[in-house]
């Protein structure tokens, strides 16, 4: 529920007991809500309703209804309202039906209990991301054919080391044409195309975009026609990749919200795991296998473009729009009772009034500008940015793009290239079933900080296997396969689901496009960047140096989580405003004074008597359902 801050600064200190009025603000400009007594070193996650009378109540319900269009539903708004401002005490509420009182009580005990339709929208929305993931493996089977098919080859007899340098950054080049072109035009449309065209829309145009160029590659004729096509289809990747983890997050419940939006990785892995077995499919065609490895990804985009027209507009950006009785439609018939419809519209809608007290956004550019000028929202930017530089720091596209080259340097032949390639899309599908649980019960960050140390590991381990002598020492080739699999098993339940889902969730509904495609942008230039370097690096430092380079990227990369990152699983979409109106000073100080001992003592010495530190982040009972457990932000 709300996310806004109740905090006093050193020199408010005296007054610290004094009641809050309605118009004071915070250091950050955060309207504070209710009367309470605050805490100097904590930050309070508040019910902006808590407070405000019964009677007050009823006549803002009545007033937003007349405002919205919505006077026809005006009495189950008002019972909406009430439950909104005491969700604990649900069954003290009068005016509740029992009906309605059952639904709230079945909802609490039975977080995963939601009409079909949700999780229909959320998991048909999500198919896009098959897309990304399978093109990424078509690249990574045609790189066995194609660059010998438009006479780039990369080494081989009459090829000079000139000329190889020049065709390793070439085969690069076509590779990273997708993450260039999606970093530098299509995350930053999405800002305009869903302005004009909604959520649905913005993720139908991108579909046909992704359905029209994978066939087009398979009909290329020279490299720079492949890079051209490949290009354009990553302005439909970049568009959609910045909308569909927004338009899952708005629909989903905050309890769930991780595992809903998660849909996205796991169809991303799913993809990846379906485009190997497409390379292996087709690997003894003939010359035009590659063709067909490149082709074959058009497949997810096709049910996209039909069935996303089946799924509800997202209630945020029709609120956004004004158009209200739109948006309680569509909450109607992603709720099972429209008691629980009313009570997150109304709830929603005081937010947004809060939220546009200190953030506007009404131009593109000030969007843009107030990502870095806007405390709040700054601390989402790092965060966002941080997690997703990590997911490519981390070295999985190392392997997601060229493992069929890597295991070609472990002396694999090009056919047990294709089937360990299969094994490792495989693991990475299979271990993404586990993130649906622990991404909202054991947290975002909870979960890169355990996985991150693993994958560090793993990826030195795999990298010192290549200097097993002997070119057809079977411990060789197993090993290395070994560790590549254990390493994508700790990706996929860590830095695999996080970033996207997080992005997704940490800005203000004013910054939330601008503020995705940052992120998205920021992940897929990585992206780009490491398509370009990594055959050169291969063939440069060799399979030991570059996932030693890695690795090394690794432990820098959970530094900056461990810094930058704080916790958003289980909080509302607006409940994180002041999670994140928290300073980076005294989030970090918080870490290193309190949670790092306190874990030291606790898991290193094993000490029993060890007293758990206060909570930097406290909740208001009125935020709480009955049976709700939460996740500290500054606890990992």
């Amino acid at each position: 529920m709300s996310a806004l801050e109740e905090k006093i600064s050193p020199s408010d200190e005296k007054t610290a007991g004094r009641l809050a009025t309605d118009d004071a603000s915070s250091n950050d400009g955060t309207s504070l809500r209710h009367v309470s007594k605050v805490d100097v070193d904590v930050t309070k996650v508040t019910n902006p309703l808590a407070g405000v009378s019964k009677a007050q109540l009823l006549r803002d319900v009545e007033a937003f209804a007349q405002e919205k269009g919505l006077v026809d539903d005006v009495e189950t708004l008002k019972r909406g309202a009430l439950l909104a401002q005491r969700p604990a005490d649900f069954q003290q509420i009068e005016e509740l039906s029992q009906d309605e009182k059952s639904a709230i009580a079945h909802e609490y005990a039975h977080k995963w209990s939601h009409p079909l339709l949700l999780y229909v929208t959320i998991f048909v929305c999500s198919i896009g991301a098959a897309t990304q993931g399978w093109d990424q493996t078509g690249s990574n089977g045609a790189n066995l054919s194609f660059p010998q098919e438009f006479g780039i080859p990369e080494s081989g007899p009459g090829v000079s080391a000139e000329a190889a340098a020049r065709n390793q950054w070439l085969v690069g080049l076509v590779n990273s044409a997708p993450y260039i072109a999606s970093a530098f035009v299509g995350c930053w449309l999405s800002d305009p195309l869903n302005n004009w065209f909604g959520r649905r829309g913005t993720i139908f145009i991108t579909a046909v975009i992704l359905l029209v160029t994978p066939i087009a590659s398979a009909f290329t004729h020279n490299w720079y026609e492949l890079f051209i096509v490949r290009f354009i289809l990553g302005i439909g990747m970049g568009a959609k990749g910045s909308t569909v983890p927004v338009f899952a997050a708005e629909n989903s419940p905050a309890q769930i919200r991780g595992a809903l939006v998660m849909g996205w990785q796991l169809w991303t892995a799913f993809g990846i795991f379906l485009g190997f077995c497409a390379n292996v499919a087709v690997v003894d065609v003939g010359r035009i296998a590659w063709r067909l490895q490149l082709g074959s990804a058009f497949i997810p985009a096709l049910p996209l473009c039909i069935f996303i027209w089946f799924c509800p507009e997202s209630p945020r950006w029709l609120m956004k729009k004004n158009r209200y009785p739109q948006a309680l439609r569509s909450l109607t018939r992603l709720r099972h009772n429209k008691i629980q419809a009313c009570r997150d519209l109304y709830y929603i809608h005081v937010q947004l009034l809060e939220e546009q007290k200190i953030i506007r956004g009404e131009t593109y550019v000030r969007r843009f500008t107030e990502l870095f000028t806007i405390p709040r929202v700054r601390r989402a930017t790092v965060a966002s940015g941080v997690v997703m530089l990590a997911q490519q720091m981390c070295g999985i596209n190392i392997i997601a793009f060229f493992s069929s080259s890597i295991f070609v340097q472990a002396n694999y032949t090009a056919k047990q290239a294709l089937y360990a390639s299969l094994g490792f899309g495989a693991i990475n599908f299979l271990f993404a079933f586990p993130a649906l649980v622990t991404i909202d019960t054991f947290g975002r960050r909870s979960l890169l900080l355990f996985t991150f140390p693993q994958m560090a590991w793993t990826l030195l381990a795999a990298g010192l296997c290549f200097l097993i002598p002997g070119n057809t020492n079977k411990a060789r080739i197993g090993l290395v396969a070994l560790f590549i699999y254990i390493f994508a098993a700790f990706y996929s339940v860590g830095e695999g689901p996080v970033p996207f889902t997080y992005s997704a969730e940490v800005f203000p509904l004013a910054q939330r496009e601008q503020g995705m495609a940052w992120a998205v942008a920021t992940c897929l230039f990585w992206a780009a960047v490491l398509s370009m370097t990594f055959p050169r690096m291969l063939h440069a430092m060799t399979p030991t140096g570059a996932f030693g380079f890695y690795a090394g990227l690794n432990v820098i990369a959970f530094c900056l989580i461990y810094l930058f990152v704080p916790e958003t699983a289980q909080y509302t979409l607006e409940e994180l405003d002041a999670v994140f109106n928290v300073p980076h000073a005294k989030f970090i100080s918080h870490q290193n004074t309190k949670t790092l001992p306190y874990w030291f003592k606790t898991s290193i010495l094993r000490k029993k008597d060890v007293v758990r530190p206060a909570p930097l982040i406290q909740l208001d009972k009125n935020l709480v359902g009955a049976g709700e457990k939460r996740v500290d932000p500054s606890m990992a």
